[in-house]
């Protein structure tokens, strides 16, 4: 059993939010059928390099649990189908352009006459509404429209975005978020409704304190490099063989390192008696670690720290992540078998249940794999699905 189980979902987003927020969904259990454009199929197909033999890296990594079908949205025939599919669905998702879909004729007013239970979410760059709403989105344009380039570098640095499409991936897990929520409303209410979200909106709330203090004190915050605006000592060091973190998070854990470290001298400063102190003289205390850190070995900084109870760790690159006996035994990687791609991993369902875990039923599908499949599932005969493909409308 899972905990989605006979929740169904018609997909006609691509690229990377949409369809990471349902291979979630898909992986709690939902029937995701992904609709594609006959003979092109989702962009990110073709997001290369990486590839693994010959099918790309992009697309496998957020398309597992789902059915692929082939609809052309602009026929008349096509629209017939996605119809179908949606008055039985539970949950539809788009995320394309502002008023492209109404202008097809599969905008949220005209489907819901067709199935009023329906969760219909939409994801968008700038949201359905204000000024910005019919502007494409893209991850790196919301880092920098949405406050994250400015606040990641350091200080002699420029703008950096964050080394992954941390804001399509965030963007997706509020749309898993907000759909669950719709539904368990429509369970209790029989309606459905209108899910909004869109990129910038998560990358404001994800500026969090950032925002509010801002809002406090009208400076806002500006790039830090690995270092915090309210922690001190809470960023990363270069010891003798590599980089490390130190996150001294508190007063507690500051006398805690002092004493591993045999600091007397800093931990009787009075500089840094209080992480406010600390804050105040940030330059001055670093720059003491720094010399002292820079002469030690991270084994012997690690077994100290570890003894002391001082959060402490090693700057992982992906490879040293994703081989960590730790990622392995929460099973963070998981093995697919797929027709074209032998050995294929990719990373796992991030939510450990105890009564419906996830799991992986379906391989990222190929282009229009399972078109036949759900066609017949809506009642059409093999005469007109061969009618529909010669038609090229499927």
């Amino acid at each position: 059993m899972h905990a989605l189980e006979g929740i169904k979902i018609l997909d006609l987003s691509r690229t990377l939010a949409g369809p990471f927020s349902t291979m979630l969904l898909g992986d709690m259990g939902a029937d995701v059928i992904k609709v594609e454009q006959p003979g092109q199929g989702d962009e990110s197909r073709r997001f290369t390099p990486p590839t693994w033999n010959d099918e790309s890296c992009y697309y496998l990594s957020s398309n597992r649990n789902k059915r692929s079908i082939t609809v052309d949205l602009k026929s008349v025939e096509g629209k017939e189908i996605i119809y179908k599919l949606a008055k039985d669905a539970d949950v539809l998702v788009e995320n394309f352009r502002t008023g492209t879909l109404d202008k097809l004729g599969y905008g949220y007013e005209t489907i819901k006459k067709i199935n009023p239970r329906l969760v219909y979410c939409s994801i968008s760059g700038f949201g359905r509404t204000g000024p910005e709403r019919n502007r494409a989105g893209y991850d790196l344009l919301l880092q920098g429209f949405g406050g994250l380039m400015s606040i990641t570098g350091d200080a002699n640095s420029g703008p950096a975005k964050a080394g992954m499409s941390i804001v399509d991936l965030t963007t997706g897990m509020f749309a898993a978020y907000g759909i669950l929520s719709a539904l368990f409303s429509a369970q209790r209410t029989g309606k459905g409704q209108f899910v909004d979200v869109s990129l910038l909106d998560g990358q404001v709330v994800l500026l969090n304190h950032l925002a509010t203090g801002y809002l406090a004190t009208g400076k806002p915050a500006g790039r830090m490099g690995s270092a915090h605006p309210s922690i001190v000592p809470y960023q990363s060091f270069r010891v003798k063989d590599m980089d490390i973190i130190l996150a001294v998070a508190n007063d507690r854990l500051w006398t805690k390192c002092c004493q591993a470290f045999n600091w007397i001298d800093l931990m009787e400063d009075a500089r840094f008696e209080s992480n406010a102190k600390r804050v105040a003289h940030r330059q001055e205390l670093v720059n003491s670690m720094s010399e002292r850190l820079i002469t030690m070995e991270s084994k012997d900084i690690f077994e100290k720290m570890d003894h002391a109870g001082v959060p402490c760790g090693p700057i992982h690159t992906i490879d040293q992540v994703l081989n960590h006996p730790q990622v392995q035994a929460r099973e963070m990687m998981i093995d697919i078998e797929h027709p074209n791609v032998k050995n294929l991993k990719v990373p796992g369902f991030p939510v450990k249940f105890s009564e419906t875990p996830s799991n992986v039923r379906r391989h990222p599908p190929l282009l229009g794999e399972h078109t036949d499949e759900v066609l017949g599932e809506l009642g059409y005969s093999e005469a007109q699905i061969e009618n529909l493909k010669s038609g090229m409308v499927i």
